[in-house]
């Protein structure tokens, strides 16, 4: 079958030009004499080990490594989960590129996973296979998600994205992940299919809990840090990492109406310097090693077939030299959704030539390319290229000395009491205050007799999305009767229900019964007559906030007020005069307004992982001073969308009867502690556009506790040959500082920091005047400026 359309002919030929030029190239290598299997010598190069084993491959071997197998790996499995040789005997006679989700049980919203034990095994006895009973011997790659942790059963789980990057601590979020790598990797696991490092411009989207928040420079810097924790900072990756997937490249963060992959209506220049910057940063300072495209169209062209993002973009303006996987089934969509070919054999034919190595997670556009190579459709060189990109991988990893997971090492890894301190620690940090009126907090456990804890967020496992089941969960409600223990009584009332009972995984999301919820908010309002105190858990669960991947399966909102009853909880809780703190969980940004005016502090939680219920308990009674600030900022109703800080200048004149300011801005969070940002220092306040500008202030804890204080760096062009956002994050530091104490903060401003993408679409600095402003959020008040002039 032939492509149509001339654009599309001209776009595959080009690229089969390129490919073969590459192939070429890797075959000039002069190849040794040697006894052994050239392919298998260790002290070979890569490029020589990959070139011999390409070339002794067969066709229908070469197509085997571009293709995974997930839910169908069923087919060669017994009822015990083990592998069935004489069935693997036929589904991997030809070997397997990749296997998805090994750790996953036969059924994903039941804790039916395998253990660390036996994920080890699994994986051992299908490397086992490959190696001793397919012709060459090559073993497979095992894929997993590793949003925040590894989604495996009896592992680390910790807080969602959104929640880490609340942290603003690069190196907590490395930390993180280096243990993440290091648990997934002695299950037998190589690739991970995270960071995402979308920037979310929407809260109604339900994959918001995913992402990083609403600003590219701090997508960047996270991202730059999970990426540096899965793979190590070493030329190569030893085996406690793991590789690395940067998604979903892009735009996927700012779909139109807020509605799970539709099409992304941004244009070049905000592509290139909003959505782009965090997949450049990765590519380019963490040598990241595997990248995903996004399910979305831009201009409409879907991102599995934009030549001009995977092959100008990413491969040759970056110099990507890794593997381009799909997201799964978003090949054979290229045909079923898009409708931009004819069937599935086309869908592959596109995809391969437009640069996507790897089709996931099933084995079922690419198996139609047998017949394209055979009647010579497509050059050979087009799936050598793909090939050997995919095998790169797996001599990198070292799969063909070492294929094999060490059974007793995970046991003693997976789920450690050291990693459980670790999520505990970033759990912590990932709360924002985000208002204290009254300085009600901390609270003093001497002072309440008898504590209310209350709502239907309280006393339930919240872990959000692309989650397992981690070795226990300790609710809101457990971890303060753990922490009060004898000092107070406690006592609690669901108050309400948010939905029924459901999975993050299943279907329908039902509403509860308001009759049943007026009963529970009659018993929680005598609960709270009875308490000198109230915290009150409300907002969101796992199913009112979710990727919404099939038009049976939705996730995303028209609204962002709270599900439910729960306002009226808040009212009626409220009404009875006793103080409340309320604490927020949610997968994105709600419209709390109510609960801000009816309860004296708020905190923002997110979804806060296993040890979700001590780090509230902690951070409440004053164990640990709070430092969490907003990555994304909270609108005041659906109404206020879009609320990022970083607009144009002629966006947020302001509305009739409504304040147009977001109700939490981006950077926003409080302390227990207070603090002075000094006025920001230039080192020189002329520099050329090729100079560094070298940026210092002081900041000085003013409060009576120890804390952590984010400072925060923005700029602003003052005249430029286009518009610019009124400011733009481009530094920022957590320092901590003891009662008194100052230290003086630094940040260096590179000629990339200054750069925009001009009138013409030139990457340039333009001379003239630049605003720098640092402070404590991104909101003017809370900001001191200084100018910077580059000639």
């Amino acid at each position: 079958m032939k492509l149509k359309g001339s654009k599309m002919e001209a776009i595959r030929l080009s690229l089969a030009t390129c490919v073969v030029a590459a192939v070429t190239a890797l075959s000039a290598f002069v190849q040794p004499h040697t006894s052994q299997i050239i392919y298998k010598d260790v002290t070979q190069s890569i490029d020589i080990r990959v070139n011999d084993l390409l070339s002794k491959m067969t066709l229908d071997e070469k197509l085997a490594q571009i293709q995974c197998i997930w839910q169908k790996k069923a087919a060669f499995i017994d009822k015990n989960g083990d592998l069935l040789p004489d069935s693997a005997a036929v589904y991997l006679k030809n070997g397997i590129g990749q296997i998805g989700r090994p750790s996953e049980g036969f059924d994903r919203s039941k804790n039916t996973g395998r253990t660390a034990a036996q994920q080890a095994r699994f994986t051992n006895q299908i490397q086992k296979f490959l190696v001793e009973k397919t012709r060459l011997g090559i073993p497979a790659m095992f894929h997993e998600e590793c949003l925040h942790g590894h989604a495996a059963k009896d592992a680390t789980s910790f807080p969602q994205p959104i929640g880490l990057s609340s942290t603003w601590n690069r190196q907590l979020v490395e930390e993180l992940f280096t243990m993440t790598a290091r648990e997934a990797r002695v299950r037998g696991t190589q690739q991970a299919l995270a960071p995402v490092v979308d920037v979310v411009r929407d809260p109604r989207w339900g994959r918001t809990e995913e992402t990083y928040g609403e600003d590219p420079f701090l997508c960047g810097e996270i991202g730059l840090a999970a990426v540096y924790g899965f793979q190590g900072r070493g030329k190569t990756i030893d085996n406690e990492h793991v590789m690395a997937t940067l998604k979903h490249m892009t735009g996927h963060g700012q779909p139109e109406a807020g509605n799970n992959i539709s099409p992304a209506d941004v244009p070049e220049r905000m592509v290139r310097e909003m959505f782009l910057p965090p997949f450049k940063k990765c590519v380019l300072k963490g040598n990241v090693r595997s990248v995903m495209p996004s399910y979305n169209e831009i201009d409409g062209v879907p991102s599995h077939a934009s030549n001009w993002l995977l092959h100008d973009i990413l491969r040759g303006e970056w110099g990507f030299k890794g593997n381009i996987v799909s997201d799964y089934y978003a090949v054979r969509e290229l045909a079923d959704r898009h409708h931009i070919v004819a069937d599935h054999k086309a869908a592959a034919m596109l995809a391969l030539t437009t640069g996507v190595d790897l089709e996931l997670p099933e084995r079922e556009a690419y198996p139609l390319l047998k017949e394209v190579f055979e009647n010579k459709e497509l050059p050979m060189a087009v799936l050598d290229s793909a090939v050997a990109r995919n095998l790169r991988q797996k001599f990198e990893l070292g799969l063909f000395e070492n294929p094999y997971a060490d059974e007793a090492k995970a046991v003693v890894e997976v789920g450690s009491e050291k990693n459980a301190k670790l999520a505990l620690h970033a759990a912590e940090e990932a709360m924002i205050m985000l208002q204290d009126n009254n300085d009600l907090a901390p609270l003093s456990a001497s002072k309440y007799k008898t504590i209310a804890v209350i709502g239907p967020n309280a006393d339930k496992e919240l872990l959000g999305g692309y989650s397992d089941h981690p070795k226990y969960f300790v609710t809101v409600l457990q971890g303060i009767k753990e922490k009060l223990g004898d000092k107070a009584k406690v006592i609690y009332a669901e108050g309400c229900g948010i939905t029924q009972p459901g999975s993050w995984y299943l279907d329908p999301v039902l509403p509860t019964d308001p009759a049943e919820d007026r009963k529970k908010i009659a018993e929680a309002v005598a609960v709270a007559k009875q308490a000198d105190i109230v915290i009150l858990a409300v907002g969101g669960n796992e199913l009112t906030s979710r990727e919404a991947w099939a038009e049976s399966h939705l996730g995303d909102r028209t609204s962002l007020e709270l599900v439910g009853l729960q306002n009226e909880l808040i009212n009626q809780v409220a009404a009875t005069g006793k103080p409340i703190v309320g604490l927020l969980f949610n997968g994105s940004p709600l419209a709390i307004q109510n609960l801000a005016t009816k309860t004296s502090t708020v905190f923002e939680c997110w979804y806060l992982g296993q040890e979700c219920g001590r780090a509230v308990a902690n951070v409440l009674f004053g164990d640990v001073n709070p430092s969490g600030k907003l990555t994304i900022s909270f609108p005041r109703s659906v109404g206020h969308i879009p609320a990022y800080y970083n607009y144009k200048p002629t966006a947020r004149r302001g509305y009739l009867w409504d304040d147009v300011t977001p109700l939490y801005p981006f950077g926003f969070g409080l302390s227990y502690s207070t603090y002075n940002i000094g006025v920001p220092k230039l080192a020189k306040t002329t520099i050329d556009k090729l100079e560094n500008a070298e940026v210092s202030v002081d900041v000085t804890n003013t409060g009576k506790a120890t804390g952590k204080e984010v400072v925060q760096l923005y700029i602003h062009d003052k005249v430029s040959s286009v518009t610019r956002p009124v400011k733009e994050l481009k530094g920022f530091e957590k320092v901590e500082l003891k009662p008194g104490e100052t230290k003086t903060v630094k940040f260096t401003l590179t000629p990339e920091e200054l750069s925009m993408y001009d009138i013409n679409m030139n990457w340039v600095v333009e001379p003239g005047e630049f605003e720098i402003m640092v402070g404590s959020s991104s909101r003017n008040e809370d900001l001191k400026t200084t100018v910077l002039t580059v000639k």
